[in-house]
């Protein structure tokens, strides 16, 4: 199927409904979009643009990791049996491997579990069960909120749902989000306990948070003496381009000001090896990894160090997962550098469309017309493509201006990606149309 348009680039920016020339293009287009998209309908599909997941290829680099017999695993040289209990910080050899990459300190780094949603879930039950250090009394003991980017995480929104913490929408921009919204915010209020970032290729913008961003989270004057900056690097090795970006020393930064509790880091290799079989990661300061390890260890005897050790031998060193990352790179570039030219080819010229153009990460954002971002994923469900549902990337699933679609090309082949991403277009053309 080829669309009916053509046009110039579209870039990341102010979005609003069509203006007069982009309804006139769409007017004079009118019956050949209606008739691209009764074309894709009739097509059949069944494509899933819905999450971030690896490609089938991108598993099998990682197939090595089932290589690594019994021999290798049992009874370490230095006496350490990574076969019985013990361990709860988890293997030194693999925290020394990452903590590189998360920019935390080896002896103030937690490798534990296999999802770093895992960790944030146990952190935020900690806090609103028994508060944080620093807390006078739970977070759950009054009403708490925490500040979230938009758009911003499903995921994130999704657990403070669960907990009934209020999530206060924040504007993100390029370099992170908007900081004097943020410094306003937490100023005011003490019942702002906590802020999401993902510094680190955003989900689902793309945006690397810069050093000034950091700087002032770091030093911002919050009135909850207990405030964290929920730091989920999940993105930190996953660049798509020769000139990886790499997320400030929010530790540092926060020791710097005067705040070193404040930030809780994140990270795992779900992404990189195994998804649902990795290893997930903590990083704080000493006090904050005494408060996590004092929980976890009266509900678990320690992590999968079998496991540890696997991605250890595995990846060996941080070179190592610099070259194992520099693989899933050759496998996605070309997925995104479709997503690019689709996008530019068949909605350049629909001026209220704009997305991003990320250096990694897992996601394309795209903002289709005010008000139209619903009934394009409805378009699209009722010819075979899934997308996340439209409002995911904001708090509660709202959405105030309707924009926002979040695109996952990681995981279908080329041929799929192309069919789906021109149907995606078709939907586009189509509900800004019935609007226009």
């Amino acid at each position: 199927m080829t669309l009916r348009t053509t046009g110039t680039t579209s870039t990341t920016g102010t979005n609003s409904a069509p203006g007069t020339a982009g309804a006139a293009r769409l007017a004079d287009l009118a019956e050949g979009i209606r008739a691209d998209y009764a074309a894709l309908k009739g097509r059949g599909l069944a494509l899933d643009l819905t999450r971030g997941k690896p490609s089938p290829a991108q598993l099998d680099l990682s197939t090595g990791l089932l290589d690594i017999g019994a021999a290798a695993l049992g009874p370490a040289g230095a006496g350490a049996d990574h076969r019985n209990y013990g361990g709860l910080h988890g293997l030194p050899e693999l925290r020394a491997i990452f903590a590189e990459v998360l920019r935390v300190p080896v002896d103030q780094l937690l490798a534990i579990g296999n999802s770093s949603l895992a960790l944030m879930h146990d952190t935020l039950v900690h806090a609103v069960l028994f508060g944080v250090p620093g807390s006078a009394r739970p977070w759950g003991a009054e009403r708490t909120a925490v500040l979230c980017p938009v758009p911003g995480y499903d995921r994130h929104f999704a657990l403070c749902e669960k907990l009934g913490i209020e999530m206060i929408p924040v504007p993100m921009g390029e370099d992170g989000p908007d900081m004097d919204e943020v410094e306003r915010l937490a100023a005011e209020d003490p019942r702002v306990r906590a802020i999401w970032c993902v510094p680190t290729y955003s989900n689902p913008t793309g945006a690397v948070y810069g050093e000034e961003t950091a700087r002032r989270l770091a030093a911002l004057p919050a009135a909850a003496p207990d405030f964290r900056i929920l730091w989920d690097d999940a993105y930190a090795v996953h660049h798509l381009t020769d000139e990886p970006a790499a997320a400030p020393d929010i530790l540092a930064l926060c020791a710097e000001h005067g705040h070193p509790d404040r930030a809780f880091v994140y990270g795992s290799t779900s992404k990189i090896t195994f998804a649902g079989a990795g290893v997930a990661f903590f990083g704080s300061s000493r006090a904050n990894v005494e408060w996590l390890t004092g929980h976890l260890s009266r509900r678990t005897i320690g992590p999968d160090k079998l496991n540890q050790l696997r991605h250890a031998l595995f990846l060996r060193d941080a070179e190592g997962l610099r070259a194992h990352m520099a693989e899933h790179r050759a496998l996605l570039r070309p997925r995104f550098d479709l997503v690019e030219r689709v996008l530019r080819e068949r909605l350049g010229g629909l001026g209220a469309t704009t997305w991003s153009r990320p250096r990694g990460g897992y996601f394309v954002s795209l903002d289709v017309p005010d008000g139209c971002a619903r009934r394009t994923v409805e378009l699209a469900a009722e010819a075979g493509i899934r997308l996340t549902p439209a409002g995911a990337t904001f708090p509660y699933g709202k959405d105030p201006r309707d924009r926002n679609i979040r695109i996952a090309p990681t995981y279908p082949g080329l041929d799929e990606l192309e069919t789906a991403m021109e149907g995606l277009a078709a939907c586009v053309l189509l509900a800004a149309l019935e609007r226009s």
